[in-house]
């Protein structure tokens, strides 16, 4: 029987949770009270998709392991779907607006357009767009 999780939180650390919870309050991301304190924050991306956006002294907490230095490595790419071409636009020039950066320019790849956005942070986030004759 295959795994299946009912939920995913993606944690990430920040370096100040006040500026990250803007930039992403100006996409248009809202965040669970009920996890949000001085340390953490729970981003709701979608239903049962979320991001716990950590301070770093608390994102330590949870492991041994160095915090990457996202100004020259890429710890991750977080991809997010999105509803078509214009919304992949639309989420990443908000993510400009808002004080993020362009990490590339738009790829088209014909039946999949995507375009990527640094947060403050340095986290890599890509916003794409498959069509569904994609896989038939």
């Amino acid at each position: 029987m295959a795994i299946q999780a009912n939920q995913i939180f993606v944690n990430l650390p920040v370096k100040d949770l006040e500026r990250s919870m803007k930039f992403f309050g100006e996409m248009g991301f809202d965040f669970d009270e009920r996890m949000t304190d001085n340390n953490a924050t729970c981003m709701i991306i979608g239903h049962n998709m979320y991001a716990m956006l950590l301070v770093e002294d608390f994102f330590k907490s949870f492991t041994h392991k160095d915090i990457a230095d996202t100004s020259n490595s890429a710890e991750a790419i977080i991809a997010l779907s999105a509803s078509s071409r214009e919304a992949v636009d639309e989420w990443v020039e908000k993510a400009m607006a808002a004080g993020g950066s362009s990490a590339n320019e738009p790829m088209d790849n014909k039946f999949m357009y995507s375009w990527s956005f640094h947060d403050p942070d340095g986290h890599l986030w890509e916003v794409m767009y498959m069509e569904d004759e994609a896989f038939e």
